[in-house]
C-alpha cells in the first residue's frame, strides 16, 4: 500500500520529535478555510466505508496514539461522524486487567482486531505495553526490543490476512498540553475528563518522547505505516488524518459485490 504523505514516518530512520512541528497548518489560513476539505473527506470516507462493509474483502485497523490531551477522542468524533456505526467500532486500552496480565501482551489487542468489512479504531493500543514499561523501567530493555519485534510480526500477520493498518501519532507540544489541561481545570463541563494519571505521567514527558522516537521507526512498515500528525491545531489534525484515510481506502479499489440474484427478473 503506497500512501504519499509528508507525515509518513520512514522505517529505521532516526527520529527526533522536537524537530517536527506540532503547530503546522499546511498552508490553511484558519479553521474555516479547512472546513470544506474536511467535509469532503467525511463524505468520501462514508462512501468508501459503505463499499468496505458491503464487499467484506478487507478490514481496516486505525491506531491512535499520543500524549494525554493529544485529541484521540476528538479525532474519532470529528472524522467518523458520517460513517455508518454498523461498520465502525472503537476499542480503548487502559491498564491490563488481572486476566489480561496473565496472557501475552498482544492477547487483548488481537481479540479486538476487526473482521473483514469493518473499521476498528484503537484509542491507545498494544503500543501501551511498550511505552509504559519503557518510561517507567518496568522491564529490561531487551524485553522492550523483543516486544517491538513481536508487534512487527503481529502486524505483518494481520496484513497477510487482509487487515489494512494505519497508525497515527498525534504530535502536540508541551505548551499545548498545558493549555488544554488548564482549560479542563477551568471548565466545570470538562473536569470529568481529568485524572490523576494526566498529571503524574506529565512529569515523564521527555521519556515518553524518547519512547516514541524509538518505537515509531522500529514499527513503521509499508504494510503498517506510522504517520506523525501535527496536532496543536485540532482542525488541521482532522484534515490530515481524514486525508490519509481516504487515500488508503481509495487505493484498495474495492467494489460493491454482485447481487446474488438477477434484479431484472423481479416483478413487484
Amino acid at each position: 500500500m503506497k500512501i504519499k504523505s509528508s507525515c509518513l514516518a520512514r522505517p529505521h530512520a532516526k527520529l527526533k520529535l522536537s524537530r517536527i512541528s506540532t503547530d503546522d497548518t499546511g498552508g490553511f489560513k484558519d479553521q474555516e478555510a479547512a472546513q470544506a476539505q474536511l467535509a469532503g473527506h467525511r463524505q468520501q470516507l462514508a462512501n468508501l466505508q459503505d463499499i468496505l462493509y458491503a464487499c467484506q474483502k478487507k478490514a481496516v485497523l486505525i491506531v491512535l496514539q499520543g500524549m494525554d490531551t493529544a485529541g484521540k477522542d476528538g479525532t474519532i468524533s470529528h472524522i467518523f461522524s458520517g460513517v455508518n456505526p454498523q461498520g465502525c467500532d472503537v476499542s480503548g486500552f487502559k491498564p491490563p486487567t488481572p486476566l489480561e496480565s496473565r496472557h501475552d501482551f498482544l492477547w487483548r489487542a488481537h481479540a479486538q482486531v476487526p473482521p473483514r468489512g469493518m473499521i476498528k479504531i484503537f484509542n491507545r493500543s498494544h503500543y501501551e505495553d511498550v511505552l509504559v514499561p519503557y518510561v517507567h523501567k518496568l522491564v529490561p530493555r531487551k524485553l522492550i526490543r523483543q516486544r517491538l519485534e513481536d508487534i512487527r510480526e503481529f502486524e505483518a500477520m494481520l496484513a497477510d490476512n487482509d487487515v489494512v493498518i494505519l497508525k497515527f501519532f498525534l504530535h502536540i507540544s508541551h505548551e499545548e498540553q498545558t493549555r488544554r489541561l488548564q482549560e479542563r481545570i477551568d471548565d466545570p463541563d470538562k473536569q470529568w475528563k481529568l485524572s490523576e494519571s494526566d498529571f503524574h505521567e506529565r512529569q515523564f514527558w521527555d521519556d515518553y518522547q524518547a519512547a516514541y522516537e524509538e518505537l515509531i521507526p522500529a514499527t513503521s512498515r509499508k504494510h503498517a505505516p506510522w504517520f506523525i500528525i501535527p496536532s496543536d491545531y485540532k482542525w488541521y489534525r482532522n484534515v490530515l488524518i481524514s486525508q490519509v484515510l481516504v487515500s488508503a481506502l481509495s487505493h484498495l479499489k474495492l467494489k460493491y459485490p454482485k447481487p446474488t440474484m438477477d434484479p431484472s427478473k423481479i416483478k413487484l
